[in-house]
């Protein structure tokens, strides 16, 4: 998108504009605000923000076992004595992990697949990190897997695939319970219903 209607714009201005466009859930007009709000913020803060961003995309990587994102692997999670090991939890995205963390109804590990499966936008299995996933449990020392995916088409079509894939090589294959209203986010749900959808898990 481009701001050639509006002559009276620095370019500067105009460059920043488009690229507040370009982030997910952000239209033309709170492209705007975000950026003539930035015009009035304080240098250090402007500063701040903008180191911030930089070390996100220096520092931050993947975990190498479980794909969520952190600055060391294995991550904080994957290496603490106090989890139990022979469970994972595989959700879409590390918002996921931090939403179930918060219930304090979960001490296995995780396993980020980063997306869903949806054809309509061109995302298949291989885009997805299910390969790493199926590394995991070569070992045969895992007992059981929880699908956390999303209640939504994508969610449960994702988590169909992931199943027939897991069924053979793991004892227990769950999901986790209805208590997640259908086409609604991990990330939005409260605690109670996370610690619900958790404990009424089903085999799948």
């Amino acid at each position: 998108m481009t701001y050639d209607f509006l002559p009276s714009v620095a370019a500067p201005l105009a460059r920043l504009i488009q690229e507040f466009h370009k982030l997910p859930g952000i239209g033309p007009k709170s492209a705007q605000r975000l950026a003539y709000y930035l015009i009035r913020m304080p240098v250090e803060e402007a500063q701040s923000l903008a180191e911030a961003i930089i070390a996100v995309k220096e520092r931050v990587i993947f975990c190498d076992v479980c794909q969520n994102i952190t600055e060391n692997s294995p991550c904080y999670l994957c290496s603490h004595e106090s989890r139990d090991n022979s469970r994972i939890c595989v959700v879409e995205e590390p918002l996921d992990v931090l939403s179930l963390e918060r219930t304090h109804a979960y001490k296995g590990l995780y396993h980020v697949l980063h997306g869903v499966i949806s054809p309509a936008s061109g995302i298949g299995p291989e885009h997805l990190k299910i390969g790493e996933l199926l590394e995991r449990l070569k070992d045969n020392s895992i007992v059981e897997v929880i699908l956390a995916t999303n209640p939504s088409l994508e969610g449960e079509s994702t988590a169909m695939y992931v199943h027939r894939l897991l069924s053979p090589l793991v004892p227990r294959v769950t999901r986790l319970a209805r208590g997640l209203p259908v086409g609604s986010d991990l990330e939005y749900a409260d605690e109670v219903t996370l610690s619900r959808a958790l404990e009424g898990r089903q085999e799948v």
